[in-house]
């Protein structure tokens, strides 16, 4: 079906609900290098007026990647709830935008509809809105999670304290780690990106995280970022797994790329539930997504980069995950070119994310040869914050030396739960306190009276 749209005396004609949606698309460097971003900001008016009278029935009858081909499609077809759609079946993508705006659109009622929208509705959505409406939106369907602690609740911000170091050196981990827990950073988990994916390795990592969480009583969870199949291995072998971590990707192509296919998540997934470590909840999976993967890998099939990455979201809600972390400024400035785009795209993935009910955080971060800075990093940072974001990163001094990019420090953590009240997860904050980390009220304590467990730690390490 193709779609038209007048400005002036100027007809623009879409060929299919796929070109549409890319051309709606806000400028972005990745759709450009697709050749399948508007040519115009005339064209792309055009588009968001002609998208905007598109039925929300029509993405239920008109898939962008076929059924037959495409297992994320079949996934999103098979799993979507007519009872949960019934309420604004009768809506277009404006329509539904203006009752997502609508002071009478409460959490509820965001809620009840989850199930019965597609990853398709939700980016079409996204593409007439502006920043402040993604906020506002987002803000209205907190998402909440369990594990060993409660992630998610309204107004609450955690942190996954991510200590990586280039040569996995694990006395250089433990002081970055320790260093984190001292700022109070950590509660949505204490994640590793290892440098060697050999299951050796993995699993001392493993081993010295659950050492120290065992010894001194953090209620948080840890995690290797290692390939789904690695992490299996390492189950099977004992070790001490409690997030289980994948890649994934948009498209069935995308995610063969990434060696996964649904039925080895499920595989994955039942293999974490099997060894029952949670003791609040047991939401145990852990995704990581970017605007831009289907495309590095030509993938894509011709869909814009941002509905490619809310297809992703499809994929995690399937698996009842803790965390899913937008990794939004990492892929390069090829994909988001600078400050501006990698701003949108985290809102834009945060609130669809949010409406698709999956349990958003974002790494708020840039590569060094992209147009961005520290500065349009502390901007998206408060928008998040303002938008209800479930967690952030926190990296010694905002600079992964491992992976070699720029993100969030354990102070810009500190920034914004002080500028916007935000607490954390409740039961790290009682363990923080208890430990003379925090006050009742969250603010870090004076360092004289933190150094018991800095002390302990010290002894813990073997350092003098």
């Amino acid at each position: 079906m193709s779609y038209t749209e007048t400005i002036g005396s100027r007809t623009y004609r879409f060929a299919d609900l796929k070109t549409l949606m890319a051309k709606a698309s806000p400028l972005r460097s990745g759709d450009q290098l697709a050749g399948i971003a508007a040519a115009s900001e005339e064209e792309r008016v055009a588009a968001k007026m002609a998208l905007a009278d598109v039925p929300l029935r029509t993405f239920l009858n008109e898939a962008l990647i076929p059924y037959e081909s495409d297992e994320v499609t079949r996934l999103v077809i098979d799993t979507h709830s007519a009872e949960a759609f019934a309420e604004i079946a009768h809506l277009t993508v404006g329509e539904f935008r203006n009752w997502l705006l609508s002071s009478s659109t409460d959490t509820a009622a965001l809620t009840r509809v989850t199930k019965g929208l597609t990853p398709e509705m939700v980016a079409a959505v996204s593409k007439l809105m502006r920043n402040q409406d993604l906020i506002l939106a987002a803000r209205k369907r907190p998402v909440v999670t369990r594990f060993r602690n409660t992630v998610g609740l309204p107004g609450h911000m955690s942190v996954r304290l991510q200590p990586n170091h280039p040569t996995d050196d694990v006395k250089g981990i433990a002081a970055s780690m320790i260093d984190g827990l001292m700022y109070g950073c950590g509660d949505a988990m204490i994640g590793i990106n290892p440098a060697s994916d050999s299951l050796a390795a993995i699993t001392k990592l493993l081993l010295m995280i659950d050492d120290f969480r065992t010894r001194y009583q953090v209620p948080t969870q840890s995690c290797v970022l290692t390939h789904v199949t690695s992490t299996i291995k390492a189950i099977e072998k004992g070790a001490p797994v409690d997030l289980v971590f994948q890649s994934v990707a948009g498209t069935e192509q995308a995610n063969a790329g990434f060696g996964i296919s649904l039925a080895l998540l499920q595989e994955a997934y039942e293999a974490g539930l099997s060894l029952k470590r949670g003791t609040v909840g047991d939401n145990l999976m852990y995704f990581e997504t970017g605007q831009g993967s289907a495309l590095s890998a030509n993938a894509h099939h011709g869909v814009d980069q941002q509905t490619c990455e809310v297809r992703a979201y499809a994929v995690a809600r399937q698996f009842n995950p803790f965390l899913v972390n937008t990794v939004v400024g990492f892929i390069g400035p090829e994909y988001l070119y600078d400050g501006k785009q990698i701003t949108r795209a985290g809102l834009e993935d945060h609130f669809c994310g949010k409406l698709l009910g999956v349990p958003m955080g974002c790494d708020i971060c840039y590569t060094n040869h992209a147009e961005a800075d520290q500065d349009d990093m502390d901007n998206l940072l408060t928008l998040l914050g303002a938008a209800g974001i479930n967690f952030i990163m926190g990296i010694p001094g905002a600079d992964d030396v491992m992976l070699n990019y720029q993100s969030t420090s354990f102070h810009d953590a500190l920034y914004v739960r002080e500028v916007l009240g935000l607490r954390r997860a409740p039961e790290f904050e009682e363990w923080l306190e208890s430990m003379q980390i925090t006050d009742p009220r969250g603010a870090l304590l004076n360092a004289p009276t933190r150094q018991p467990l800095l002390e302990g730690a010290n002894e813990w390490m073997g350092i003098a």
